[in-house]
């Protein structure tokens, strides 16, 4: 799993570094944020997910949108450690195996979004597809009544697994800004 999410961070980290100052303010598949909202989330997140994994309290929460690579190198080693799966968390009272999902499928869907609000493709691997939407599959629900997920996009039958996990998550896979 840990190579799983090491290949995610490199793949989002690359479109981080492609967003231009003029494109910052450009919409995002999340109708909440711009660019720039988003990296900050994006960064926010990958700070959280690296504390939970360590079993540590959440850092203060911030916007910093120029964070993302540096805090997703922690949340990547701090996953490194096998006892990061152990037990649960106790913010969330969640196995910690889910938790790593959540973090993944974090740093995967947003660097999606992230890449089409800048006109960039997101490839993703057969196995990143299938776990993430595996995983979407299994909290679609409860992520709906949370918040974090939008209602499921309908997508065809041919759709690929990261295009059902997309629409699972409630993000149309062939949204353009």
């Amino acid at each position: 799993m840990h190579e799983m999410l090491s290949r995610a961070i490199t793949r989002t980290s690359a479109v981080v570094r492609e967003v231009r100052d003029d494109q910052l303010g450009l919409p995002t598949p999340c109708a909440d944020y711009d660019v720039r909202a988003l990296l900050g989330h994006m960064s926010r997140a990958a700070a959280t997910f690296d504390a939970l994994a360590r079993k540590e309290e959440a850092p203060a929460k911030d916007s910093d949108h120029t964070a993302f690579e540096s805090r997703a190198a922690g949340m990547l080693a701090a996953w490194s450690n096998p006892e990061a799966f152990e037990g649960s968390s106790p913010d969330m009272g969640l196995p910690m195996t889910v938790v790593f999902h959540m973090g993944l499928s974090d740093v995967v869907i947003h660097g999606w979004d992230l890449a089409r609000s800048i006109g960039q493709d997101y490839e993703v691997d057969a196995e990143t597809a299938e776990t993430m939407a595996a995983f979407a599959d299994r909290m679609a629900p409860q992520g709906r009544q949370m918040g974090i997920f939008g209602e499921e996009v309908a997508v065809s039958d041919d759709a690929s697994a990261f295009e059902r996990a997309l629409a699972l998550s409630g993000r149309d896979p062939a949204w353009k800004p």
